[in-house]
């Protein structure tokens, strides 16, 4: 099961976005590359990237007088992480049961699941290929 700690916050995330998109940068580089709202503050981006830090979610490194911060935690980890948090605490652990209510609430037809199957035989083919 995925550990709290594991787990990103809705803030920790949404600052983790910038540094995944935009790459290693500053406090004020991470709060000029934030969308969407509440607007945070210089010292609300700060802590969370420290507290990101203390979690080894992001590395830093002194340049000047700031930090630059740049991500351990690949987006596909922390995503990872996040999905079987929420199978277990919704679904107790049954990727099924996530299925079938994806299904009941149409955000899941037969259309996406052979869009789906295509793209699993793809990866699949390109690991063989790979090895």
């Amino acid at each position: 099961m995925a550990t709290k700690a594991k787990v990103l916050t809705p803030l920790e995330r949404r600052i983790m976005r910038v540094l995944w998109d935009g790459g290693a940068g500053n406090v004020q580089k991470v709060l000029q590359g934030l969308t969407g709202e509440p607007r945070l503050a210089y010292t609300t981006v700060q802590t969370i990237l420290n507290v990101l830090h203390r979690k080894v979610k992001v590395k830093r490194k002194l340049v000047g007088r700031a930090y630059e911060y740049s991500a351990i935690v690949s987006q596909e980890a922390a995503n990872s992480h996040a999905i079987k948090d929420v199978l277990q605490k919704v679904f107790r652990g049954s990727v099924d049961d996530l299925l079938l209510s994806l299904v009941r609430s149409k955000q899941l037809d037969a259309q996406k699941l052979a869009e789906l199957h295509a793209k699993l035989q793809a990866s699949e083919s390109a690991e063989e290929e790979s090895e």
